[in-house]
């Protein structure tokens, strides 16, 4: 069996380093705000190039935490409206909805499954205060447009940048494009806690200040709180696993780069629609997921699975059907509605070897 992805395998590469660092943390007697949560948010601040990191206790928080900042700030009030792509995992709606601020969907490109930047404009009124972008499945989502309207309308860009770290657009790193970008470090993301962990970055003091406030109960000083805040923190352990694994992310996201070049130089079964690199710089996608489009996605994933390769569907319900979002059900997105109906993403991983890729291809063009 080829796994969609083999997480023992991917962290077993560093067992030594990650064991060393929890006896490190287990020794100290030290387990929340620390000194690894410290370097973390330093080595993070490095890596993306923004001036502050903010460590939380995992994605959704992060994304949840900037609006929260935001709102404390005074630049958002309940009621507001934030665009963001129709297609998108929930969690990105989800931090919206939570701050009682209002979530308009726009439709995707098909071709890149990133929010259709032509009709950002189109959607924009009195109310909008923020344009959140996906980076999805790993592909850099941003253009000199976006920043136009930002400007033009005084908006703020947030980047959901839970699956892209690593990638870039014109050499700058997704995280450190628009004005806070938050990250999640679930285990399966191309840079993955032993648990569930995320983080905010931004340029910006005030809002860093608030945030990590706020994610603190509300607190700076101790048994005093500015905000009624949140308990969101990141443990130190998770901190040191998160240290050891970032110093590979380059590496890795190199050999997710290379599985892609192969399946996508290598499969030519008409059954199948290959994901696109629509800025034709293959730095701009570090393939968190690499997904394929199929009108019979069904028979060929029941195909795959008869011939040992696993696959995954992300994700079979678009935000504005699920049943929590009864009030978004009556919409139609058609495009987002066709990408949920055909999608299947194939294994990739840091750990998947060009055999295996090899024998991906082969199975999915004898696909008949």
């Amino acid at each position: 069996m080829i796994k969609f992805l083999d997480l023992q395998k991917v962290n077993s590469q560093y067992q030594e380093e990650l064991k060393a660092v929890a006896s490190e943390v287990i020794d100290s007697g030290w387990y929340l705000l620390g000194s690894k949560v410290e370097t973390f948010e330093n080595q993070m601040s490095q890596f993306i190039g923004a001036k502050y990191t903010i460590a939380c206790a995992n994605g959704l928080d992060a994304l949840r935490l900037i609006f929260r900042g935001y709102i404390e700030m005074g630049l958002m009030n309940v009621g507001d409206e934030v665009i963001v792509p129709a297609n998108t995992y929930i969690a990105s709606v989800l931090a919206i909805t939570d701050n009682g601020l209002k979530p308009v969907l726009v439709e995707p490109c098909i071709d890149s499954y990133n929010i259709d930047i032509d009709q950002i404009e189109s959607a924009i009124s009195s109310k909008t205060r923020a344009i959140l972008l996906v980076h999805l499945y790993g592909q850099a989502c941003f253009s000199e447009q976006i920043m136009n309207l930002a400007d033009k309308y005084n908006l703020k860009v947030v980047e959901d940048n839970a699956q892209a770290i690593g990638a870039l657009y014109n050499g700058k790193k997704t995280g450190n494009l628009g004005d806070a970008a938050g990250f999640s470090f679930y285990p399966g993301k191309n840079l993955g806690a032993l648990g569930d962990s995320g983080a905010v970055t931004t340029n910006s003091q005030e809002l860093a200040e608030a945030i990590r406030s706020i994610a603190n109960y509300g607190s700076q000083i101790k048994y005093k709180n500015k905000y009624s805040g949140l308990n969101s923190r990141m443990d130190e352990i998770q901190a040191a696993f998160l240290s050891v694994k970032l110093k590979y992310i380059e590496r890795e996201n190199e050999i997710r780069r290379k599985i892609a070049k192969y399946y996508r130089d290598n499969i030519n079964n008409s059954e199948v629609i290959l994901p696109k690199v629509v800025s034709n710089k293959e730095h701009s996608h570090v393939w968190h997921l690499f997904v394929i489009r199929s009108k019979r996605r069904e028979e060929l994933q029941k195909y795959l699975s008869e011939n040992g390769i696993q696959t995954l569907i992300h994700y079979p319900i678009p935000p504005h059907k699920q049943e929590c979002y009864k009030q978004l059900n009556i919409l139609a997105y058609p495009v987002t509605e066709r990408i949920h109906e055909e999608v299947l993403s194939l294994p990739i991983s840091p750990v998947m070897s060009l055999d295996e890729a090899k024998t991906v291809v082969t199975v999915i063009n004898n696909f008949k």
